[in-house]
């Protein structure tokens, strides 16, 4: 938990009173929504509790201490009346903001990222998603070390009167840049292995679907309901960090079905570098299913389908087709059914809880990949049984004659690997 002394939680829930009680603040444009409901629920996931708001409407944060000298003031006033220990800022805070605002209230602040990094480095359980938080920590931290050592600056100044204060910064900067380097060679070589699994599993040549989508926007729950697998899930945001892929078998077709982490708005630029490797599996996808929560109001649903095509920008997925899927349909009244219908006609709504829908994404799914495939007839020889072995599972269900020459196929097959079979083709033409 945050600071290491977060309180005990039942059901992710603080039991009796929360140790850290944090005040929520923002500073955004006149107009500008602001919503607090995200920051929190992130720090209800790291077990804090939220016991007040504040937001000043300006241009800019300040450039010293993110609110202005009145704006301040009244939030140190706030503080007191509410009884709160922690500041929360719903931006990222440069490390003089955040020295500033400390010194000015006398409690600890944190920022919108501290929260996130936490939260990821509670949840994470393999040893490559370990890495990858430490990573992107140390990066978040690295020029905010020059606070940790304030109090020995004053015993040194001047020429030839260094004092230790100094000395012990560049020391542990020298350390964390020295921890950061082995950190990306030990990542460098997890990604070597994910590629060659990746590989292996190109080399199959089956089809590549990767879910994208917000956080805690019902992913997980949708794999296992669409594979049978048994993904842990939970309600709460950033509950899977790991990739996890599956087989959907839809059509006579296996599709290779990669759940990835979750996106949020304002993802901080630390966790996308190091989670590269991951999100990877996103980017390469043949088909990305952007899976949203149809539960939330409408003017949330577009803030966060908003935020995560803007990752998927960052990162470099922007050619692979894309599928709205709104999931968590049993939870909708008719009249929300009906908008939604509306405003996204060409969305799939499911609920992988009751099961609804799912029949409809499998076919939309299909009817995807279909528009790549092309109708081939192939005379593969009888001693080639491993080609006929690929093109089972390449192409699923496939009609085949056995004649005096060979094996006599049919079958569908995606453009981009017709290639493959020219040495055995009769007449290719594109699929109905």
């Amino acid at each position: 938990m945050l600071n290491g002394s977060g309180p005990e939680l039942d059901g992710h829930r603080p039991r009796g009173r929360a140790r850290q009680r944090a005040y929520l603040v923002a500073a955004a444009r006149e107009g500008d929504q602001v919503q607090f409901g995200e920051l929190r629920e992130l720090l209800r996931t790291a077990g804090v509790a939220g016991v007040g708001e504040l937001v000043q409407r300006r241009e800019h944060p300040h450039p010293n201490s993110y609110l202005g000298p009145g704006k301040l003031e009244q939030l140190k006033n706030s503080l007191g009346e509410a009884d709160a220990n922690l500041v929360a800022c719903d931006d990222e805070l440069s490390p003089r903001q955040e020295r500033n605002l400390e010194s000015a209230l006398g409690v600890p602040v944190i920022d919108r990222t501290a929260v996130i990094l936490d939260i990821f480095a509670s949840h994470a359980h393999t040893a490559e998603g370990k890495l990858q938080v430490e990573l992107a920590q140390l990066e978040y931290n690295l020029a905010r070390m020059r606070g940790l050592w304030s109090h020995l600056e004053r015993l040194g100044g001047g020429i030839g009167t260094r004092g230790p204060g100094e000395t012990q910064i560049e020391t542990d900067r020298r350390l964390a840049r020295d921890r950061i380097a082995a950190l990306k060679r030990r990542l460098d070589r997890v990604h070597s292995n994910r590629s060659v699994m990746r590989a292996e599993r190109e080399r199959a040549h089956l089809p590549q679907v990767a879910l994208a989508g917000y956080t805690n926007a019902g992913k997980s729950t949708l794999l296992n309901a669409l594979t049978g697998a048994a993904v842990p899930v939970g309600d709460r945001l950033f509950h899977t960090l790991d990739p996890t892929t599956r087989v959907l078998r839809t059509g006579g077709r296996d599709y290779l079905l990669t759940d990835t982490v979750g996106f949020i708005r304002k993802l901080p630029h630390q966790l996308v570098d190091a989670f590269g490797a991951t999100l990877e599996e996103t980017r390469l996808a043949d088909l990305i299913l952007h899976v949203a929560d149809a539960s939330v109001p409408e003017d949330q649903l577009a803030t966060m389908t908003a935020a995560v095509e803007d990752t998927l920008l960052e990162i470099g997925a922007v050619d692979a087709p894309r599928v709205l899927v709104l999931a968590k349909a049993d939870q909708l009244g008719e009249q929300r059914r009906s908008e939604l219908v509306r405003r996204r006609p060409d969305a799939v709504l499911v609920s992988a809880h009751t099961g609804e829908g799912l029949d409809v994404l499998c076919d939309r799914i299909q009817a995807e990949f279909a528009r790549t495939l092309r109708r081939v007839e192939l005379l593969v020889p009888y001693g080639d049984g491993g080609r006929l072995a690929e093109l089972h599972a390449l192409a699923g269900d496939l009609e085949r004659e056995d004649t005096a020459d060979g094996v006599r196929v049919r079958a569908r097959v995606p453009a981009s690997l017709v290639h493959r079979y020219a040495p055995f083709m009769l007449s290719t033409r594109p699929s109905s």
